[in-house]
């Protein structure tokens, strides 16, 4: 939501020309809700989904920091600054999501590291270490 109300803030400021990153950056939100929501994510095992939503965070962030500084230091116009504040709002909540979305890569690459035949020879070796 708060990346189609700064695509909306773009459109009507003089700083049009930035965009296109919050309109990308809501439909891939979107795209991700959607896949989320009717499980495609369980679907599609070959996709590493909590690593593309891992991205999408950090790049958003990125993004929205950088174009809020150019929009509220070189636009006078109301709605670019109001862009750029939203921008700046933006930037925490993908920063926190960023952080969330981390905890849950970290959880589902060791649950991937533990499946890999890397893992299992280990624990057998430590099984057969054992029973010696």
């Amino acid at each position: 939501v708060l990346s189609f109300i700064i695509f909306i803030c773009y459109i009507a400021s003089l700083a049009a020309s930035f965009m296109m990153a919050p309109l990308l950056e809501f439909l891939l939100a979107l795209f991700l809700f959607f896949a989320y929501a009717s499980k495609l994510n369980e679907k599609f095992k070959g996709v590493h989904w909590p690593l593309a939503d891992f991205l999408r965070c950090v790049t958003a962030a990125i993004i929205y920091f950088a174009i809020s500084i150019a929009a509220v230091s070189k636009y006078n116009d109301g709605a670019s600054k109001a862009a750029g504040v939203f921008g700046f709002a933006a930037t925490i909540v993908f920063a926190i999501d960023f952080y969330m979305t981390f905890n849950d890569l970290v959880t589902f690459l060791k649950q991937g590291s533990s499946d890999s035949p890397e893992g299992r020879k280990t624990e057998d070796e430590d099984s057969d270490s054992d029973s010696d």
